[in-house]
């Protein structure tokens, strides 16, 4: 008799926040919150963090190191118990844990473990992290509410998609042929996504605007700067949602959305797009992705958490 499949170890409710590790610290803090539109709530020595409009104390932390790339990716868990749970069916499962479960010893505190994936990603889950009143309630400002997607370049789709299922309890909204698959943890159409690529790194980080008016305005904001779109605006076919990429001091693509699909659990059937530069850019205001914008989304190839660590050790 065939033993039955495990389920996931946790239920993700958010995606929370990402880190990146950058090598242009001070001129990208300054551009994310004097041009993109979020706003410092902290900072620390080689540190940042900056939130958007809505409630959590952060949506983007960025980090001083010699190479530009992924630190972490934060998702919202409900309860300690389940972060605990967690931890433990993660060690019984042999997924590596490196802090907690415990309280967490960072800006914006909270309750909750860090776990590598496959590939070498630090993952962290959390909850109880401190609050803020929203800045901008109304949505009257044209700034980022809350981090939309994170897209991330994987040498093995169907292993990334099978550990995030699995062991993180995602499911899979839509696939653009066996190119990239879109994953969600609530009804937002997905909060990750990842792209087959010839090696592991960040591919883009994407923040939710309130509307598509706000997503006009926004990147009017950024014009205004003198800063055009390296890719955009359009819409996406997988997901619905409108788009337009930027690149960032150090080089790291970051994209305003809005409008993102949202998925009515039982009822939505996920299916495998055709990658033509009509799906692509359902507007055809975009056209398909240069290969400077291709070449960005590329990023740096991730050695991973234990690997880096390493280095670090030895440079100490």
């Amino acid at each position: 008799m065939t033993a039955p499949a495990e389920g996931p170890v946790v239920r993700l409710r958010a995606l929370r926040s990402a880190s990146l590790r950058t090598t242009a610290l001070r001129d990208a803090a300054d551009f994310y919150s004097e041009v993109w539109g979020l706003e410092t709530t902290d900072t620390d020595t080689g540190a940042v963090w900056l939130r958007g409009t809505g409630p959590e104390h952060h949506i983007l932390q960025l980090v001083d190191d010699e190479a530009n790339g992924l630190d972490k990716i934060a998702f919202a868990v409900a309860t300690p118990a389940e972060i605990d749970a967690a931890a433990r069916e993660l060690e019984r499962r042999g997924v590596p844990v490196v802090a907690g479960p415990g309280p967490l010893d960072q800006a914006g505190g909270g309750y909750g473990l860090r776990l590598v994936d496959p590939e070498g990603r630090l993952v962290e889950l959390s909850c109880d992290t401190y609050a803020v009143v929203p800045g901008d309630p109304e949505g009257r400002a044209a700034r980022p509410r809350k981090l939309a997607h994170v897209v991330l370049n994987t040498v093995d789709i169907d292993a990334a998609c099978a550990f995030y299922t699995s062991v993180l309890g995602m499911r899979i909204s839509d696939w653009s042929e066996h190119q990239m698959a879109f994953l969600r943890c609530n009804s937002d159409h997905h909060v990750i996504a990842f792209n087959q690529a010839a090696w592991t790194s960040i591919n883009h980080v994407a923040y939710e605007m309130g509307s598509i008016d706000h997503f006009m305005r926004g990147i009017g904001r950024l014009r205004h700067h003198q800063m055009l779109p390296l890719w955009g605006p359009g819409r996406h076919g997988p997901g619905n949602n409108t788009f337009s990429y930027f690149a960032d001091p150090a080089g790291l693509v970051c994209e305003y959305t809005s409008e993102v699909d949202q998925v009515t659990e039982d009822a939505w059937l996920c299916r495998v797009w055709r990658r033509t530069p009509e799906l692509s850019d359902l507007w055809g205001t975009a056209g398909p992705p240069s290969a400077d914008v291709r070449a960005h989304m590329a990023g740096e190839p991730d050695p991973g958490y234990f690997a880096r660590r390493r280095g670090a050790e030895v440079h100490s």
